[in-house]
């Protein structure tokens, strides 16, 4: 499938929990299963979302022994207990824990808010989803994640074939939403529009400023978990990350670093029907995405919907991947 021109994504101000950006935010999740939303209106400074990308980066640039001490598929960072986190820190990243747990509180801060809008969107009590988030009432599959797309530069990937080898393959978040952070000059990211074409993502849309001193607006996807909880009215959009066009022309190749917060609900809350005409009316033999083989009479929980999405895509059996 061919790469289009860049998509052109609703920027929203979340500062105000109103009905209003309510349905901003549902028109958006509606049509794309992508927005921004101002970074300026959330919970993060610039000196918060640069500072963490330094560690990230510190923790990339570290020895490989130090990596394998805390070996693991992705350096995910579950929810913090005690200001602790659920698993050994690599050594670069020890004394930053402290900071690590605030990034991940803002983060979980910015996704109710976000949830208290979609709520307000459709029509329902504006604590109908954000309570089944809260990371107070039970764990929850939400993770704090550092990424490092490396350059063509890097010997690994001299043997790149543009249109055929990309950096992500093509794919759609498990969760309820998810939370990107992305750094100026490090493009890449995709979506797969309704034509079936490929278009671009920028990580600072038109009209946005191009200042050095504010951070790009956060992108904001929808995912699997919250499609099927919605019967498919929100949508859980399927995305890549490729090498910038142009990019193995360069003499030098840029790597790309990014942060994402997958938010999910806590393990035991029920997928209930949400109580919205909206959902109930729009949804009607609506296409509710992945995990479509879960519906039936029996409601399953978040932990039980993770597990299966988990098993669909990595083989393994359904109680693999089952959590308390």
């Amino acid at each position: 499938m061919a790469s289009e021109a860049e998509i052109q994504l609703p920027i929203i101000d979340i500062s105000s929990a109103t009905a209003e950006v309510g349905k901003q935010v549902i028109d958006a999740a509606r049509q794309y299963g992508f927005l921004y939303i101002d970074t300026a209106s959330s919970c993060f400074s610039k000196e918060e979302i640069d500072s963490t990308f330094k560690m990230a980066q510190e923790f990339f640039a570290s020895p490989i022994e130090e990596k394998k001490e805390v070996e693991i598929r992705a350096i995910n960072f579950g929810e913090f207990k005690n200001n602790k986190a659920n698993q050994p820190l690599p050594k670069s990243l020890v004394p930053h824990e402290d900071n690590l747990n605030r990034f991940t509180s803002l983060c979980q801060k910015t996704c109710a808010r976000i949830l208290t809008l979609l709520a307000l969107g459709l029509d329902i009590p504006d604590n109908w989803f954000s309570s089944r988030h809260d990371p107070s009432h039970g764990p929850s599959g939400s993770t704090l994640r550092f990424l490092y797309y490396p350059s063509l530069r890097c010997p690994s990937t001299q043997s790149f074939q543009h249109g055929v080898d990309v950096r992500a393959g093509a794919h759609s978040d498990y969760g309820s939403i998810t939370l990107l952070f992305q750094r100026d000059g490090q493009p890449g990211l995709e979506i797969l529009t309704l034509a079936g074409t490929w278009a671009g993502v920028p990580v600072r849309p038109a009209g946005v400023s191009t200042s050095a001193s504010l951070a790009p607006p956060i992108l904001v996807n929808i995912g699997d978990l919250l499609s099927y909880w919605t019967r498919g009215v929100l949508k859980s959009t399927v995305h890549r990350v490729v090498f910038a066009k142009g990019e193995e022309e360069e003499s030098e190749g840029r790597d790309r670093y990014s942060i994402v917060y997958f938010c999910h609900p806590c393990h035991d809350t029920e997928l209930v029907a949400v109580p919205s005409n909206i959902v109930e009316e729009v949804g009607k033999g609506k296409d509710t995405g992945e995990g479509t083989e879960m519906v039936g009479e029996k409601v399953v929980t978040a932990g039980e919907h993770l597990a299966s999405r988990l098993a669909a895509t990595y083989g393994r059996s359904v109680g693999a991947y089952h959590r308390d």
